[in-house]
């Protein structure tokens, strides 16, 4: 028995308005990069949204400087049992 493995995602429907031109344009970059109008939008709303975070307040960077000048020979190796020392050290 055949069991195809593709994966559903969930999408909301949302419906908007475009100037013709914005269409024009859309339909002619859909059909030069083999793709769907609705991926081009879904891709331009997920780099509008990324760029909206300041860069500053990334999450991710908080992790830069917080183990400070410690001369560790092993944070390469054991930087997750690092980081979490440190963070707690900063948390106290």
């Amino acid at each position: 028995m055949y069991i195809p493995s593709t994966v559903i995602l969930m999408k909301a429907k949302v419906q908007i308005y475009l100037e013709e031109e914005q269409d024009r344009q859309l339909r002619l970059l859909a059909r030069a990069r083999g793709v769907s109008k609705s991926q081009l939008i879904r891709e331009s709303i997920d780099r509008y949204l990324k760029d909206l975070l300041p860069p500053d307040q990334d999450p991710s960077l908080g992790i830069i400087g917080l183990a400070g000048k410690v001369g560790r020979t092993d944070l390469s190796e054991r930087h997750d049992e690092h980081l979490a020392c440190f963070a707690r050290a900063r948390d106290e």
